[in-house]
């Protein structure tokens, strides 16, 4: 391959003279030397005489498939990037290509302006140094075992090209920690890496949230927001928890996707975009697709590659290395240099299901630092309730927050006390309603109980930024358009 003062050389393959003059032009005035080649036998021609930085290959040719010289470059073990263009109706033999190992794809008619910003990403690595390959991101996905190595392999594999990851596992495998390190690990590891969770977004505001708005684009908006595509640009996007987004959203993003462009509410045009996706999941998206919730064609352009994250019930090898990873950091935390486990503490972790994984390892061992009697933490330290005797239904409730006993008869539920603490921590507490009331008013109970924690939080933060909507979303947290939206679910938006 050429060094980084050498001029960048590169080979348009296809089979139509006059698209091949137009690349070719449109990369000479970049700047770039271009060969051209109209077959796969010429094609193999000018790349057994050179190397080039990157091929920009049309899949239908006329003595074979561009997969054919796809092909060839993995078996020579080449360094070209290649890029396939393919017919907007061949969306699957695109899928087929970036599985195979092609960089990037352009959907056919090609626009120029498209065709230079894949080009510019794919040389990317001139400009920065390789990654390497451990990344902060891959050293904190601790573990040894078959199906962790397995894992760190894929995410070293698919880390330099641009086709879409999808990761699945269940919740507290690491998936978001996976996602870091592909990102590291990418030539667009000194872009953002922007995490997206999809159900934390009211469905209203999903497609303002994920492209953006142009001030004055509706009331509310003063001023403008650039969404996460934009903010993720040069970089990579992941959205986390994908199969919780609703079906109309689905096809915003399926569109987003196949032409790399969005627009912004308010807008005419549409904008280009240069993101790597990256999405997860915790659900099984086949059986989501076969029941209807998810579209089948927004699953295959996620599930280019797969990986799937191990429960930890399945890599139980790697608990001795977890452990030590999450004491480290739990000495650090506690200012305990000499904390521990012993051996009895350790084959007790082996006996339990983690159906938390990892998250719930670690919540484990926090728990049992806060109440082991000194630094070397015992079997009986784990057992989730063992310095309270409270009923394993109950485990993980705060100190001092007492489940609420059955109700006996008729008898009229207490009120609660003035003083009482609010029952965030641990299990809610008993709402004061009649024992005679059906669950549905239980429900409605608890739901105005929330509501009107809600509303005095908003109050609040309103009092302390004097009014100003915006001083008021950085204080909770919020952009401005969810903090007006829960104004007027509350019924403040008057104040």
């Amino acid at each position: 391959m050429p060094d980084n003062n050498s001029p960048i050389r590169m080979l348009v393959v296809d089979d139509e003279p006059d698209l091949r003059e137009l690349y070719v032009l449109t990369l000479l005035r970049e700047g770039w030397q271009a060969d051209e080649a109209g077959s796969v036998a010429q094609a193999l021609q000018c790349l057994a005489r050179h190397e080039y930085e990157v091929a920009i290959v049309d899949m239908r040719l006329p003595d074979g498939e561009g997969t054919d010289i796809l092909a060839w470059a993995q078996t020579q073990r080449r360094a070209e990037r290649i890029i396939m263009a393919t017919a907007y109706s061949s969306a699957a033999s695109a899928v087929q290509a970036l599985k195979l190992g092609a960089y990037d794809y352009l959907t056919k008619p090609v626009e120029l302006s498209q065709l230079r910003q894949v080009v510019r990403s794919a040389l990317g690595h001139r400009d920065a140094p390789p990654p390497l390959p451990t990344t902060a991101a891959l050293q904190a996905m601790v573990g040894e075992s078959s199906p962790m190595l397995a894992v760190k392999q894929t995410l070293r594999r698919c880390a330099r090209g641009m086709a879409p990851v999808l990761i699945q596992g269940e919740s507290g495998t690491g998936k978001e920690l996976a996602a870091r390190a592909l990102h590291e690990l990418s030539n667009r590891a000194g872009g953002p890496f922007v995490a997206v969770n999809c159900s934390a977004i009211p469905e209203h505001l999903l497609e303002a949230e994920f492209f953006g708005y142009r001030k004055g684009a509706f009331t509310g908006a003063t001023s403008a927001h650039e969404g996460f595509f934009a903010a993720a640009a040069g970089g990579t996007l992941f959205l986390d928890e994908i199969g919780e987004l609703p079906l109309s959203m689905q096809a915003k993003l399926l569109r987003a996707v196949q032409e790399r462009k969005v627009r912004a509410i308010g807008e005419t045009a549409e904008t280009p975009v240069d993101v790597r996706l990256v999405s997860a999941t915790h659900r099984d998206l086949q059986r989501c697709v076969s029941e209807g919730s998810f579209r089948q064609d927004l699953y295959y352009r996620l599930n280019v590659i797969a990986v799937t994250m191990p429960p930890l019930r399945e890599r139980l090898d790697d608990l001795p290395l977890l452990v030590e990873a999450l004491l480290a950091r739990i000495r650090h935390e506690h200012e305990r240099p000499g904390l521990r486990l012993d051996d009895a503490a350790l084959h007790r972790l082996r006996s339990l299901g983690f159906a938390g994984n990892v998250r719930e390892l670690e919540n484990l061992l926090h728990r049992a630092a806060t109440m082991a009697s000194s630094d070397l933490i015992g079997a009986q330290d784990l057992e989730p309730d063992a310095d309270r005797g409270a009923s394993p239904a109950y485990a993980g409730t705060q100190a001092g927050i007492q489940p609420p006993a059955p109700a006996q008869g008729h008898t009229p539920a207490q009120a609660p006390a003035q003083d009482a603490a609010p029952a965030f921590e641990g299990q809610p507490q008993a709402l004061a309603v009649p024992d005679d009331a059906g669950e549905g008013e239980e429900i409605e109970g608890l739901a105005a109980c929330l509501d009107d924690i809600e509303r005095e939080t908003l109050r609040q933060a309103l009092f302390d930024s004097q009014g100003d909507l915006e001083a008021a979303s950085r204080l909770l947290g919020l952009l401005p358009l969810q903090l007006q939206w829960r104004l007027r679910r509350l019924h403040l938006d008057g104040r």
